[in-house]
């Protein structure tokens, strides 16, 4: 190998591509589990206003603590992810530059393994 293959630097990039790729998913989980917790939220307010719970002023103000909660993390895993990709995205194109920068050979007469 010399000093301008860039195959170790593509390495570096692809373990970096997959430890995004793995960051945005936590962050995709995440963002589910904030919308339940809004509806979750939702429903405990209605069903603590239709008094299903008895008149209980701790059970409005829990579901109200859920659902701000849930908007809370739904709106920092939402930016998150944001940034995440658009990383994924730019860690992508340096690795698809640097593959393009190799020189390729094509080999002929070789023969083929079957798969």
């Amino acid at each position: 190998m010399t000093e301008d293959d860039p195959t170790d630097e593509i390495s570096e990039i692809e373990e970096r591509i997959e430890a995004l790729a793995e960051a945005a998913e936590r962050c995709r989980k995440f963002i589910l589990a904030s919308r339940v917790a809004i509806a979750g939220g939702v429903a405990l307010l209605l069903i603590a206003m239709l008094g299903l719970f008895g008149a209980s002023q701790s059970a409005a103000i829990g579901s109200i603590a859920l659902m701000v909660g849930g908007i809370v993390s739904l709106g920092s895993n939402i930016g998150t992810l944001r940034q995440t990709e658009a990383a994924l995205n730019a860690a992508e194109a340096l690795r698809s530059d640097l593959i393009g920068k190799i020189d390729l050979r094509v080999v002929r007469g070789a023969p083929v393994k079957p798969m």
